[in-house]
């Protein structure tokens, strides 16, 4: 039997930006919107991610998941546009997704992500709400969202306790079955930026050192990215990714993706991960293949 193929995208950011309204930059928007119009908008481009999304769909992994921040100041007008995008990524039974803290930028449309994005966030029980399962081949997808709107200049996140204490029953009840358990949340586990960090990570944590999961994967901070942490019986690999729209600069790397073939293993999992790149050429390469169990 052939594997099964997760894709992981993360931290799209749908360029371009519209036109806000006058209104619409107050407060954290205004900051956020500054730096779009002076800096992020010569690496942000549609055309790399356009390309990034053609070579997954040619590689036609069983599922796609795409971890958070597909909007960049949340404002009403990103939102349909993002919709559209993602239809074209594929269709909710196979994509999957989660906001990030752009999704939630401001309060006043923090409810957007949920409504525009439904059916790409609910669980197989037909429910939008966190966390959610969905189980597609031998692998059971758990989201979380960490999206919370913040001060300006802050990108934490939070989990909250409320999801936390359902994470730990969810967690538990998929302990006793023979499933690949994929964490998806938008904030890496660890951090050294406190302007950037998941809140309550230590919380998440020590769920996953008691539960455990076989995977976990992540955007936010737009790099590669491998963190091991404690499970029950082994190390738990936590996996970041580049976003989906960015040419290389500074020290971010240019839009990548990562394909995980799983399969069983005797009585374990067997997981690869294979990294693929886009050059300056806009052409998507493999960088990188590595076994992770």
């Amino acid at each position: 039997m052939a594997p099964f193929t997760l894709a992981h995208l993360s931290d799209p950011h749908l360029p371009p930006l519209p036109k806000p309204r006058l209104i619409e930059l107050a407060g954290k928007r205004a900051f956020g919107y500054v730096n779009w119009t002076r800096n992020r908008h010569k690496y942000q481009r549609r055309e790399v991610l356009d390309a990034l999304v053609a070579d997954v769909q040619a590689q036609a992994p069983d599922h796609i998941a795409v971890t958070g921040d597909l909007v960049n100041l949340a404002m009403e007008a990103e939102f349909a546009p993002a919709r559209a995008w993602l239809d074209g990524v594929g269709p909710p039974d196979r994509v999957t997704t989660i906001p990030g803290n752009h999704d939630a930028y401001v309060r006043a449309t923090f409810h957007r992500f949920g409504e525009a994005f439904a059916p790409y966030l609910a669980g197989d029980d037909g429910n939008v709400g966190f966390p959610g399962i969905r189980r597609r081949g031998p692998a059971a997808l758990i989201s979380l969202s960490s999206a919370v709107p913040t001060p300006p200049l802050m990108a934490t996140g939070t989990l909250g306790r409320d999801q936390l204490a359902d994470l730990e029953r969810v967690l538990e009840q998929l302990a006793s079955e023979d499933v690949f358990r994929v964490l998806l949340v938008h904030h890496p586990l660890k951090s050294d930026a406190r302007q950037k960090r998941l809140t309550d990570s230590a919380a998440l944590l020590a769920l996953l050192k008691r539960w455990g999961v076989e995977l976990v994967l992540h955007g936010h901070d737009h790099i590669h990215s491998t963190m091991w942490f404690e499970g029950p019986i082994g190390k738990i690999p936590a996996i970041g990714v580049p976003s989906a729209s960015a040419l290389a600069h500074g020290h971010y790397p240019a839009a990548a993706y990562n394909l995980f073939a799983i399969e069983k293993d005797n009585d374990g999992w067997r997981c690869e991960q294979i990294v693929r790149s886009i050059d300056h050429g806009l052409q998507i390469r493999e960088i990188k293949r590595a076994r992770l169990l």
